[in-house]
């Protein structure tokens, strides 16, 4: 591999973990929405390269799952669900954007040090791919244990399962039917989700976790 193929996946590699601490920051729902449609369009343009560079044509059919779905329909989907059940559009947060930013760079450099000590005879642009996806996956769980909102948590969760795509193209030899159904299994716990956001909302008429908390007596 050249070294140009090397570093235009390395940048594409590290733009997303950029991208996932522009979720981090945001604390408006509508925004938060617009970085995660920027995220799958970055994971996009990551899965295409590793299509080019590894010579694999079934990753382009990932890429292109990941930049209709994740890219356009997801996001379009969260925006009428926020806008048609009136949501607060502020994020509230566990703790201040400092800290969760402070805490994020701390995981980012955890997983550089894990994946590149156990993975010394890997490929070199695999063992990058991996150290930059389990930070994706852990900045998106970081997302969904900061925020209070069930939309901001779904969209963690979403971001965290664009970690686990970049892994897995990343290692060759991933097929194409499993790609596949891990593509259709996110976009099926999305629709639950999103069903179980309406039911929420009629219910307690928030889908804030601190106010359910409130509810089952959980806090004073």
């Amino acid at each position: 591999m050249g070294t140009l193929s090397f570093d235009v996946a390395h940048l594409l590699a590290g733009s997303l973990v950029l991208v996932s601490f522009m979720m981090l920051y945001q604390d408006r729902l509508y925004a938060l929405l617009n970085v995660f449609a920027l995220h799958a369009v970055v994971l996009t343009a990551s899965v295409a390269w590793q299509a080019y560079v590894q010579h694999a044509p079934h990753l382009y059919v990932t890429a292109a799952i990941a930049l209709f779905f994740k890219g356009m329909a997801i996001p379009i989907a969260l925006h009428r669900i926020i806008s048609r059940l009136g949501i607060h559009r502020q994020i509230e947060t566990v703790v201040g954007v400092g800290s969760t930013m402070l805490a994020g760079m701390a995981l980012v450099g955890l997983s550089m040090v894990v994946m590149l000590r156990v993975t010394p005879e890997a490929d070199p642009l695999a063992r990058e791919d991996l150290a930059f996806a389990l930070s994706v996956l852990l900045l998106g769980l970081l997302i969904m244990v900061t925020r209070r909102n069930a939309v901001s948590q779904v969209v963690g969760f979403m971001s965290l399962e664009n970690g686990l795509v970049l892994a897995a193209t990343g290692a060759k030899g991933m097929p194409l039917v499993v790609e596949i159904s891990v593509a259709f299994s996110i976009l099926i716990a999305f629709i639950v989700i999103g069903v179980f956001l309406f039911r929420i909302r009629e219910r307690f008429d928030t889908v804030d976790v601190g106010a359910l908390d409130e509810f089952r007596g959980e806090q004073q």
